[in-house]
């Protein structure tokens, strides 16, 4: 769990107390809170758009080897067989097409445990963005 929270702390705008709060919320309340629609309001979607083809090269090299890593370390039942779902749910979020409601439940599935070790890794695929900016967002 702590390196989870690390993740979150470092690239969240929530100290350590904070983030240890949201997770001990229930999930429909951490949904609906105004601290959420902040951190969301607060994403720089032009930047995004424009760093697509970034994102895209990023999650097209790293994330079959962190499928298989989910699948066959973690046991992960359900794992994309490609990243094109993935970056399909990106570019959909970033039309106002998908929302973070909607992530949350298809990984419902997903063991916390998992979740746990899952997220610190995927947020990690992102270090070698040289762009600071670019990376945190």
């Amino acid at each position: 769990m702590k390196s989870l929270i690390s993740t979150f702390t470092q690239n969240l705008d929530f100290s350590e107390s904070e983030i240890e709060a949201i997770l001990s919320t229930p999930l429909n309340e951490v949904l609906n809170s105004p601290s959420l629609k902040q951190e969301l309001d607060s994403l720089d979607i032009n930047l995004l758009k424009k760093t697509l083809p970034t994102a895209g090269a990023v999650l097209a090299e790293h994330l079959p080897l962190f499928y298989d890593w989910l699948k066959n370390e973690l046991g992960v039942k359900r794992v994309p067989d490609s990243p094109d779902h993935t970056t399909k749910w990106v570019i959909g979020f970033l039309n106002n097409q998908e929302s973070i409601n909607h992530l949350v439940e298809l990984h419902r599935p997903v063991p916390h445990a998992a979740l746990e070790q899952a997220v610190p890794r995927l947020v990690g695929l992102f270090d070698g963005v040289e762009d600071v900016k670019v990376r945190q967002e």
